[in-house]
C-alpha cells in the first residue's frame, strides 16, 4: 500500500486540447476518437500500460479497447438528459496510463440530435369565441415545448386553414414564440356552431419534427360583448421611490352587456411572469395595479430593471366568458418625485358680461416642493377661453379677461387651471372652478314677426281668443320677464282697446266686445312687448284681425217695395203669350260671399199658379196661357240667401189679368188727337214729372252742400256721383308699407244700411232707390300709381254737376222691334222716331224712353257695363237682369214690332267717364 501511495505520488498528469464530439443516441460501440493514437501511445503496448478510464461517470458512458485504443460509447446517450437545456453538453473523460502511471483528461461534446419533437402543455384545448366578436380579435394559445435546443428547438406554427381565422406569432425579447389566434371574418353560430383547428409546432431540425394540438372553437350565441380596454397597450412610467401600495395606473375595460356578462374581472395574463407577478398586484374588481407591499427591500429598482411588461386579462362572468386583453408597459424614472400645487387665492364670482377687458377674475397661488428646474412651474388655461394668465410675482398669477364676454353665448365657464413644472420628465396637476357669468339687459325682446294675421268670427262673445302673441328674450331673470301690451295707433276712430285687450303676461288677445263685419272688416293692433330690466327694452308688432263674415243680414226686398202686410198689385194683359214679363224681384243682402247669394222661389200654393219666378234673377214669367176670364193670383215670393242658417224675406204680388189693359194702350198710341182720357193721363204724368223734378233739386242742393263740407287732409276723399244732385258717399283708407307699395286699402260707403261699405252709394234724381258705385280693389301698384290714380278720381269725382241729360232722340225700329206681340215678328227696320209728337204721342215716347233705358246693358252707372253701379257686395244677382224688361210687353197697335235704343251716346258729356250718371225711372208706369 505504501508503494502504491508513492506511486500515486508519482503520476504524471497529462492535460491536452483533445475534444471528441459524438452524436446523442448513437448505438453502443459507437467509435468516439481513438485515444492511444492521439496521445502518443502505441497499440502493442497498450496491454502493457493497462489503459483505462479513470473515473466511475466516465465508466458510465464510454469504453476504451486495450485492442485498438479506441474511445467508445459504452451505452446510449441522451443529450436533454445529461445536459438539459443547456446551449452546450460537454462530458469530461478521464484516461489512466501505468508504466509510467499518466492521467490523461478528454472533453467529449454531446451533440444534439433532433430526437424530440415539439409538444403542447395541452393536447386538446377549448376556446370559447362570442359570435358577436370583431374582426381583429386575438386570441393567446399556449407555447409548444421541445427539449432539443438550437435549431432543433422549436422555430415555427402552423394553423390548419380555415375561413374564419389566422395564426399570428410574436417573439419576445428573449426569442420566445408565442402563438395568437386572430379572427379575420365574423362568426356565425347558427351557420357554423363549431370549429375544429389544429395547431402545429414545427422545430427546425433535419428533418423537422412537429407537434400538433386540437383547439375546438365553440361560437357561443350569448354574451356576445367581450370586456374591451380603452387602449391594447398602456405605458405607465413611476418614480423608483414609489411608496408601497401606490397606484400605477386603473384600468377601465368596458362590458357593454348587462349582469353578470357585463361585471368584468381583471387578472394577469399567460405572458406575465412570476418575477412580474411578485412586484405588482392587480385588483380584480377595480382594475387598479399597485405596488405591492414587500417589508424586505424596496420593490422597484431602477438599476435592476428599468421596464416591466404585463399582459392583463379581462374577463366577463357571462356563461361562457369572454376575455379582453392588453398590454402594459412600466417604466421607472428616478428624478423629480413632486408634483406642482395649485391654490386658488380668491375668486370673483360672478362677473358682469359687460366686464371691460382686463378685470381681474381670480387670484391663483402655485408651489413646488421640488428644486432647480423641477421646481420651476408653469401655469395653462384653454387657449379658446376669454381670459388669460398675467403673471404678478414670483409664484402668483392673476387670471383676467381677455375679450368681451356675453351670458347669452355663455353663462359661465369651467376653468381648468393646469401647473407644469419643468422637470423630466415633467410632473403636472389642474384645478377646475366654475365663473358664473351675471346677466346684463342688452338683449330687446324679439316677436317671432312684425306682422301677423288673425281671424275671429263675428257676433263671437267678448272674451274670446283672437291671437296670441310670441316674443323671446335671450336674456335671463327680469331681464327676460316679458309684458304685453296694446298701443292705440289712431288709425280707428275708436280707440283699438275698446274692442281687443292682452294678457299682459302670456300675450293673448281677447275681444272686449262683439265685433259686426259689415261695421269693422279689419283691425289693426300694434302690440308692444317689454321686459322688466333697467332700463327697460322693447319692440313692437302689428296684429291684422280680420272678421269674418256671419249670415245675421236677412236678404231686404227692394223692389217692390211694400208695407209689411200689404201687397204689390200688378196687372197684365190676359192675351199674353208664355215667357212674358210680369215683374222682377228686386233683393238685396247686407252680408257678403256666399251669405249674399240669393234666390227665389214661389211658396207652395194649394192652387196651380200659370206663373214661375226665375230663380237666379227673380224675374216672374207667364208659364201658361191665361184664361179670358182669369180670377187675380196671389203670389207669395220668398228670397233666401246661401248662409248657414238661411235667412229668408217674402213679398206678397198680387197679378190682375186685365183684358182691355193692351187694347186700351193700344188704342193711345193710334189716336191723332187727344181724348178725354188721354188728356187725364197727361195730366198725371206731367204733375209726376214735375213733382220728381222739384224733389231731386232740393235733394241735389242738400247733397251738394254736404259735399262741400267732407273733404280730408289725409288720405281720405269724399266723392259724389255726377248728375243734378250729389251726395257724399264714400270714404277711402290706405296703408302703405315702408317699400312704396300698398299693403291693404279700406274703401267705406253709405249704402242701405249705413255702414262702412266698398262702394260709394249716389241717388239719381229719376230713382227712389240707390245706385252704387263700385270702387275696384288696388293691385300692388307703385306709390306714384296710386297716387295718380287718386288724383284722376277726387278730379272726377269733384267736377260740377251737370243736370240733366236730355233724353237720345236717336230711337230707331228694328224687325224685332215692331209693336206686335212680345216682338216676335220679324221685319226690316223703320225710320226714326218721328220729331212731330206732341201731346200723347210725346208722352208715350217719353214712356218707352224711360222702359228702355232701364232696361239698356249697354249704358254704365260708373261700375262697368251692365252693373248699373252695384257693389259686388249685393252679389252676383244684382246686375242689370234684375231690371224688368218691359219693352217687350209694350204693343203699338198697327206694328209688329217693340222698341229699343240705338247703340248711340245718351250723354252730352263722354260715356267713358267713371263719374257718368244715368236716369232711371223711378216707379212703374200704368199703360
Amino acid at each position: 500500500q505504501v508503494l502504491s501511495l508513492f506511486s500515486l505520488f508519482g503520476w504524471g498528469w497529462v492535460s491536452g486540447q483533445i475534444r471528441y464530439s459524438v452524436v446523442e443516441e448513437s448505438e453502443v460501440g459507437t467509435v468516439v476518437g481513438n485515444v492511444a493514437r492521439d496521445l502518443g501511445l502505441k497499440v502493442e503496448e497498450l496491454p502493457g500500460r493497462r489503459l483505462r478510464l479513470g473515473s466511475e461517470e466516465s465508466l458510465r458512458h464510454f469504453a476504451v479497447r486495450l485492442d485498438s485504443g479506441e474511445l467508445v460509447v459504452s451505452q446510449q446517450l441522451d443529450r436533454e438528459w445529461l445536459c438539459g437545456a443547456a446551449a452546450s453538453c460537454v462530458l469530461s473523460v478521464q484516461v489512466v496510463t501505468e508504466n509510467p502511471l499518466q492521467l490523461f483528461r478528454l472533453e467529449v461534446e454531446i451533440l444534439d440530435l433532433n430526437d424530440n419533437s415539439p409538444s403542447f402543455p395541452t393536447a386538446h384545448r377549448t376556446l370559447r369565441v362570442a359570435e358577436s366578436a370583431t374582426v381583429a380579435a386575438r386570441f393567446p394559445l399556449e407555447s409548444a415545448q421541445d427539449p432539443d435546443v438550437g435549431t432543433n428547438a422549436v422555430g415555427s406554427y402552423r394553423l390548419s386553414p380555415n375561413s374564419h381565422f389566422s395564426l399570428d406569432v410574436k417573439q419576445q425579447q428573449d426569442g420566445k414564440l408565442f402563438p395568437e389566434l386572430v379572427l379575420e371574418r365574423a362568426l356565425d353560430r347558427e351557420e357554423q356552431p363549431e370549429l375544429q383547428l389544429v395547431l402545429t409546432a414545427l422545430d427546425g431540425g433535419s428533418p423537422a419534427r412537429s407537434g400538433t394540438a386540437q383547439i375546438t372553437v365553440v361560437v357561443l350565441d350569448v354574451n356576445d360583448n367581450a370586456p374591451a380596454f380603452d387602449r391594447a397597450t398602456y405605458k405607465v412610467q413611476v418614480l423608483e421611490n414609489t411608496p408601497l401600495g401606490a397606484l400605477l395606473l386603473r384600468l377601465n375595460a368596458s362590458d357593454p352587456d348587462e349582469g353578470p356578462n357585463g361585471e368584468t374581472q381583471y387578472s394577469f395574463g399567460v405572458h406575465t411572469s412570476d418575477s412580474v407577478r411578485r412586484l405588482f398586484t392587480l385588483d380584480p374588481h377595480s382594475g387598479e395595479i399597485r405596488v405591492r407591499e414587500i417589508r424586505t427591500k424596496a420593490p422597484l429598482d431602477y438599476e435592476e430593471s428599468s421596464a416591466y411588461e404585463i399582459a392583463v386579462r379581462a374577463r366577463d362572468k357571462g356563461s361562457p366568458a369572454m376575455e379582453g386583453h392588453c398590454h402594459l408597459r412600466v417604466e421607472l424614472i428616478d428624478i423629480n418625485d413632486n408634483s406642482p400645487e395649485i391654490v386658488l387665492t380668491s375668486l370673483s364670482s360672478p362677473v358682469q358680461e359687460d366686464a371691460t377687458p382686463g378685470t381681474v377674475i381670480a387670484l391663483i397661488g402655485v408651489k413646488d416642493s421640488d428644486s432647480g428646474d423641477n421646481g420651476q412651474v408653469h401655469l395653462q388655461i384653454a387657449k379658446e377661453l376669454p381670459f388669460k394668465l398675467v403673471s404678478s410675482f414670483k409664484e402668483h398669477f392673476s387670471l383676467v379677461t381677455n375679450g368681451p364676454l356675453d351670458r347669452e353665448k355663455a353663462s359661465g365657464y369651467n376653468i381648468t387651471v393646469r401647473a407644469v413644472d419643468s422637470g423630466s420628465p415633467q410632473r403636472a396637476t389642474q384645478k377646475t372652478f366654475y365663473l358664473h357669468i351675471a346677466d346684463v339687459n342688452d338683449n330687446a325682446p324679439n316677436f317671432s314677426s312684425p306682422f301677423d294675421t288673425a281671424h275671429v268670427q263675428e257676433n263671437s262673445l267678448p272674451g274670446i281668443s283672437v291671437f296670441s302673441m310670441s316674443a323671446s328674450d335671450p336674456d335671463e331673470g327680469s331681464n327676460a320677464k316679458l309684458s304685453y301690451t296694446i298701443l292705440d295707433n289712431g288709425m280707428q276712430d275708436v280707440p283699438i282697446s275698446t274692442y281687443f285687450r292682452i294678457d299682459q303676461d302670456n300675450g293673448t288677445i281677447y275681444t272686449m266686445q262683439a265685433l259686426d263685419y259689415e261695421q269693422d272688416k279689419v283691425f289693426q293692433v300694434p302690440v308692444e312687448v317689454k321686459d322688466a330690466g333697467s332700463p327697460a327694452l322693447s319692440s313692437t308688432a302689428v296684429v291684422h284681425v280680420f272678421v269674418l263674415d256671419e249670415n245675421d243680414n236677412a236678404p231686404t226686398i227692394v223692389y217692390p217695395s211694400v208695407p209689411k202686410g200689404s201687397a204689390f198689385h200688378q196687372t197684365i194683359p190676359t192675351l199674353v203669350e208664355p215667357g212674358y214679363l210680369v215683374t222682377k224681384i228686386v233683393a238685396v243682402d247686407a252680408d257678403s260671399g256666399h251669405n249674399a247669394w240669393l234666390s227665389y222661389q214661389l211658396q207652395e200654393s194649394a192652387e196651380a199658379l200659370p206663373f214661375q219666378v226665375e230663380r237666379r234673377s227673380g224675374e216672374i214669367r207667364v208659364a201658361q196661357a191665361l184664361r179670358e176670364s182669369e180670377d187675380p193670383h196671389r203670389l207669395v215670393v220668398e228670397v233666401r240667401d246661401n248662409g248657414t242658417p238661411s235667412l229668408s224675406a217674402s213679398v206678397v204680388i198680387v197679378i190682375s189679368p186685365e183684358e182691355n189693359s193692351v187694347q186700351d194702350f193700344a188704342k193711345s198710341l193710334d189716336l191723332p188727337k187727344s181724348s178725354p182720357k188721354d188728356t187725364s193721363l197727361t195730366l198725371y204724368l206731367v204733375i209726376s214729372l214735375v213733382s220728381i223734378s222739384l224733389v231731386s233739386c232740393v235733394m241735389f242742393a242738400v247733397v251738394a252742400a254736404r259735399c262741400l263740407k267732407a273733404g280730408t287732409a289725409s288720405w281720405t276723399f269724399t266723392g259724389c256721383c255726377r248728375g243734378t244732385g250729389c251726395k257724399p258717399a264714400s270714404h277711402f283708407h290706405g296703408q302703405m308699407k315702408p317699400d312704396g307699395f300698398i299693403k291693404y286699402l279700406d274703401v267705406g260707403g253709405a249704402g242701405l244700411t249705413s255702414q262702412a261699405q266698398n262702394y260709394t252709394s249716389c241717388f239719381s234724381p229719376m230713382s227712389d232707390q240707390s245706385d252704387f258705385l263700385y270702387v275696384k280693389p288696388f293691385s300692388h301698384s307703385s306709390t306714384v300709381e296710386t297716387m295718380a290714380a287718386y288724383e284722376q278720381v277726387t278730379s272726377t269725382l269733384a267736377s260740377p254737376c251737370d243736370g240733366q241729360v236730355q233724353p237720345n232722340t236717336d230711337w230707331r225700329f228694328s224687325q224685332t222691334q215692331r209693336p206686335g206681340m212680345s216682338g216676335s215678328q220679324n221685319g226690316e227696320e223703320g225710320g226714326a222716331w218721328p220729331n212731330n209728337q206732341f201731346d200723347t204721342e210725346m208722352l208715350q215716347a217719353m214712356i218707352l224712353a224711360s222702359a228702355n233705358e232701364a232696361a239698356d246693358a249697354n249704358s254704365t252707372l260708373g261700375g262697368g257695363a251692365g252693373t248699373m253701379g252695384l257693389s259686388a257686395r249685393y252679389g252676383p244677382q244684382f246686375t242689370l237682369q234684375h231690371v224688368p224688361d218691359y219693352r217687350q210687353n209694350v204693343y203699338i197697335p198697327g206694328s209688329t214690332a217693340t222698341l229699343t235704343n240705338a247703340a248711340g251716346k245718351r250723354d252730352a258729356k263722354s260715356s267713358s267717364s267713371s263719374g257718368g250718371n244715368k236716369k232711371k225711372s223711378g216707379k212703374k208706369e200704368k199703360k
